[in-house]
């Protein structure tokens, strides 16, 4: 499988851009780049009924976090908050890292 170097990361704060949930600010659960989806806590939620399990003990209507694709989020800028495009900076040991394209910032910090 190719490894791909995604503009969004676990744990980033992302606003959705277009669909139902347009203009809710979320954070990143959890990244699927086999399908370009990411899911966000708290956009694009569903209804699902749920039967008691050993792992579940309660059933009953619970809400459910799906996956939305990943055009359809956008990053917001930790320093200067506001949602941008990302860019890539090499840097002198040789690895990538992402980049505000707003305020030139970078978004990996070590």
């Amino acid at each position: 499988m190719k490894k791909f170097n995604f503009h969004i990361r676990k744990d980033d704060l992302v606003l959705v851009i277009s669909g139902r949930d347009k203009g809710k600010k979320g954070k990143v659960l959890t990244v699927i780049p086999k399908d370009a989806t990411v899911i966000v806590d708290k956009v694009n939620t569903v209804k699902r009924h749920q039967k008691p399990t050993q792992k579940e003990k309660s059933g009953g209507i619970i809400d459910k976090n799906i996956a939305i694709d990943v055009s359809k989020v956008q990053l917001i800028c930790p320093s200067c908050d506001k949602q941008t495009r990302v860019g890539w900076k090499t840097l002198e040991d040789g690895t990538k890292a992402r980049v505000c394209k707003r305020c030139g910032e970078m978004i990996d910090k070590k």
